[in-house]
């Protein structure tokens, strides 16, 4: 069968196919210590499972609207009017199954073929092969290992053209854990403003932050009118199984982006958002305590690294993953992380998966506990101690 053209240009996850790699080891025997997905290894809290269930017992197992129930809808603008300090109503927010649809549909409905795309690189690969499929064009915003993995503002300046139809920042980012300054927020705000940029600023991670205070692009004047918030309930809650996540966007991106839900997966399953409203209104105790406990897995994972010969890693502010840099090894990041897994029994990510500028880098998850992560940084310490190139 031949497939459309367009099938050439969309692109995958490589943590899924690492995760399948890691999988066949294991049936085959051997031990592997899994630092690839990027997924909390909690449990959904107890409150949260049980208001699922209650919804499903008690008629919620049919169609709903394709934007979402009235009342997450309503209860998501209360929380991000607090917390992002902007005026937000219900009509503002989409309720999606997963937080990737916002990331497609905003895209599919604001790039036309040809429009320029400014997206993080390193970054979550998903934005490259989203722009690449609905044919506009990706421009990568390098972020530095010198500037704690954040983007050179002058550089983003300097990239953008007529063509230039939105921005995509990421923070706390997916790979790096980097954690944007209000100063560079306020730059690109500046630039989006001055251009007649959209912005979608993935949100995702906000909560985990292991120092100072959450930013959000939409703070500054002229942010909220322009800016798609991209966030959801897979990270925070521990609920990646359950799909559900949101936008929070302007009132004229609402109806067309609901069009576009309704054409796909016509709405996300009711019982699914009844268990994201218990997430809102319960104890936000196991989530926070969630972020307490990655801060601590930080610190080991960072520790272990940067006392490997060859290895260097800096300390991620956000999210939960380390970016090491493994060029003092003599491999390549793909040899690297190929080999590490093969023969050390440590699934990791390659840094080109995030991206060209994410050659030399490897991305470790810590979401896994503290015990296996120094099983891990010993197994790391030997394969590169063994195959070190001098």
């Amino acid at each position: 069968m031949k497939l459309a053209t367009r099938m050439g240009r969309l692109g995958t996850e490589t943590a899924f196919e690492v995760l399948v790699k890691a999988r066949k080891l294991e049936a085959e025997g051997k031990d592997v210590v899994h630092l690839e997905i990027g997924e909390p290894d909690f449990d959904t809290p107890a409150n949260i499972i049980e208001a699922g269930t209650h919804a499903l017992n008690n008629g919620f197992t049919h169609y709903g609207p394709s934007a979402g129930l009235p009342d997450l809808r309503k209860r998501i603008a209360e929380d991000v009017a607090v917390t992002r300090d902007i005026p937000v109503t219900a009509d503002n927010v989409v309720v999606t199954p997963g937080g990737k649809p916002i990331m497609f549909f905003s895209i599919l409905a604001v790039v036309d073929e040809g429009d320029e795309v400014i997206y993080p690189n390193p970054g979550f690969p998903i934005y490259e092969s989203m722009i690449k499929f609905v044919g506009g064009v990706p421009v990568p915003m390098q972020l530095h290992e010198s500037k704690d993995f954040n983007m050179d503002v002058d550089d983003v300046a300097r990239k953008i053209t007529p063509k230039t139809k939105m921005i995509i920042i990421n923070s706390p980012n997916n790979p790096c854990g980097s954690v944007m300054t209000r100063e560079q927020m306020k730059a690109i705000a500046d630039l989006a403003v001055k251009h007649d940029i959209v912005v979608l600023a993935d949100e995702i991670y906000k909560r985990f932050l292991f120092e100072g205070e959450f930013e959000s692009i939409t703070q500054f004047p002229g942010m909220p009118e322009r800016t798609i918030i991209l966030d959801g309930f897979s990270k925070t809650y521990a609920m990646t199984g359950w799909r559900i996540g949101y936008g929070v966007m302007p009132k004229p991106l609402v109806e067309p982006i609901s069009r576009l839900v309704t054409n796909s997966v016509s709405c996300t399953p009711a019982a699914v958002q009844m268990a994201a409203l218990e997430a809102l209104n319960g104890s936000q105790e196991e989530a926070y305590g969630m972020v307490r406990e990655f801060k601590r897995r930080r610190d080991i994972i960072v520790k272990g690294l940067n006392a490997i010969p060859g290895i260097t890693c800096k300390n991620p502010k956000g999210a939960f993953y380390v970016f090491p840099n493994v060029t003092g090894t003599g491999m390549t990041s793909r040899d690297f992380a190929d080999r590490l897994l093969q023969e050390g029994g440590v699934a990791a990510l390659a840094g080109e998966a995030f991206g060209q500028y994410g050659k030399g880098y490897l991305r470790f998850s810590f979401a896994n506990s503290a015990e296996n992560i120094k099983k891990a940084l010993g197994r790391i310490e030997t394969f590169a101690k063994n195959n070190r190139k001098k």
